[in-house]
């Protein structure tokens, strides 16, 4: 790909050089393309249409983190709902095309490992998971949610992701 100088308009007042002007215009782009979304896609998109779709194996494994909402200590003691809660997970195996572990519970915030098939984004994974498990918590323990704010969601919204191989 290659890069033109983009061309003056003949404006009075920017004093812009040359230079900067290209460099403006090509840092998106070059943004665009060395984000890992795209890297990824490509990747899986090229080895989709090489090779035979079903000898394709592709296992992504992450480690991800969120809050309980307003970071309420809701899991303390921790070991009341520890089993459950792992167990909770392990079914989430159709939801994640692969395998969900809970690695840690602690009394405000969880951490969850999860192997990937990469058929699903991890943005789609993490709405799943955290729904499966608000309704499988709710369910087991109506009393975890805040008695002064009923309707409240057990789970933040942000969430932490890292690749763990």
């Amino acid at each position: 790909m290659r890069f033109e100088p983009a061309r003056s308009s003949g404006s009075k007042g920017t004093n812009l050089s040359a230079g900067s002007q290209i460099h403006f215009q090509r840092q998106p782009l070059l943004k665009l393309l060395r984000s890992d979304k795209l890297k990824y896609e490509r990747v899986l998109a090229l080895q989709k249409l090489d090779r035979d779709p079903d000898g394709v194996f592709i296992e992504l494994k992450h480690h991800l983190a969120w809050n309980v909402t307003h970071r309420r200590p809701v899991f303390s003691p921790s070991n009341s709902c520890f089993d459950f809660v792992h167990d909770t997970f392990l079914e989430c195996g159709d939801l994640v095309g692969g395998f969900a572990s809970l690695l840690w519970l602690a009394p405000d915030h969880i951490h969850v490992y999860v192997e990937s098939d990469g058929e699903k984004s991890v943005e789609m994974i993490v709405r799943g998971l955290k729904q499966f498990s608000r309704n499988a918590i709710a369910t087991q323990f109506p009393d975890i949610g805040d008695r002064d704010a009923p309707g409240l969601e057990i789970w933040d919204e942000a969430y932490f992701v890292e690749t763990a191989g």
